[in-house]
């Protein structure tokens, strides 16, 4: 296990993130792996391929990710180690795999809705909330906007927080490389649209496996942090869990999302619209549903607390 790796990733993403100035220079390592899955969704993914066909090219660019993020993951740790000794070879991977961490950058954009709704209205938290979800801004109100935010700051906390940090935990550089590349290449071509319905298909299989463990522990910091957050309930959420989880039409998503929704006796997914057609989702929890940029702030103190926990958690193996 790969706990100090992990640990130093953790702390270095959670005091400084990814520059901004780097993305504007050479982009973000997501974008990179993006730029590929883009070019093969071109060239592999023709309309006039048949399904059978197009689903093999999907199979090969999912194992194309695989072996090329292992290999580059491998190489590096090698080199980083071999030509910088343990201590400093660890702390290198642990700034390279910071880059693939979301703590502060997910708290961020979910902050900005917050924000857009207190100083400038609807208008502009609809207008931070289309930076983070897929659904049509135009049709939400504010309890509309405060729900897909806080659903986003849920999902994302096990897709871009956990997660990543557990496959880091798991299987080093080589881990996390691997998770993310699965894990863009089922936000691109993952949907069941009929463009990805077969070319997707092994993209989105395999991010609904590598995320079946974080999306559980997720819950757990969820509901371990409610302890310390005014008018939350770690039983509710756990209850919430329990009753709601398995209703979600997402294997995973419905866990943090649950877990959110029960601690803070909110009631978040349910009914809403996706490029103009109507997803008829079951309710996570059953508190309130008309909610406002004070409960993305609750939400938000409860993340904060859930990343805590999780980095105590850490610290704990590190010093076992």
């Amino acid at each position: 296990m790969f706990v100090s790796l992990a640990l130093a990733a953790l702390l270095i993403e959670a005091a400084a993130g990814y520059p901004q100035i780097l993305v504007q220079r050479i982009g973000h390592p997501v974008m990179w792996i993006g730029a590929l899955i883009a070019w093969a969704d071109r060239r592999w993914n023709g309309d006039g391929d048949s399904f059978a066909t197009r689903r093999a090219y999907g199979v090969a660019l999912v194992v194309l990710l695989v072996a090329g993020m292992a290999a580059i993951g491998l190489a590096a740790t090698w080199l980083f180690t071999a030509a910088l000794g343990d201590i400093a070879a660890t702390l290198m991977l642990a700034v390279m795999a910071s880059s693939l961490l979301a703590q502060r950058s997910l708290d961020t954009h979910v902050a900005a809705v917050a924000e857009g709704l207190e100083t400038s209205g609807l208008d502009g938290g609809r207008r931070a909330v289309a930076m983070i979800v897929g659904r049509d801004p135009e049709r939400l109100d504010e309890a509309g906007v405060s729900r897909a935010a806080i659903e986003s700051l849920a999902e994302n906390f096990s897709d871009g927080v956990v997660a990543p940090l557990f496959w880091l935990f798991v299987g080093g550089l080589p881990g996390i490389l691997i998770y993310k590349a699965i894990n863009t290449a089922d936000s691109m071509i993952g949907h069941l649209s009929d463009r990805h319905r077969a070319f997707g298909w092994a993209a989105a299989r395999l991010d609904d496996l590598i995320n079946l463990p974080a999306s559980r522990l997720s819950a757990v910091w969820i509901a371990a942090a409610a302890c310390c957050v005014a008018g939350a309930s770690s039983e509710a959420a756990l209850q919430s869990v329990a009753r709601d989880a398995s209703k979600h039409r997402s294997p995973n998503a419905g866990w943090p999302e649950a877990a959110m929704a029960g601690a803070l006796g909110l009631r978040l997914a349910g009914p809403r619209v996706y490029h103009g057609q109507l997803v008829t989702d079951s309710w996570m929890g059953n508190g309130r549903a008309d909610l406002k940029a004070a409960d993305i702030r609750r939400a938000l103190r409860l993340y904060r607390l859930a990343c805590l926990v999780q980095a105590l958690v850490m610290a704990v193996i590190f010093l076992i």
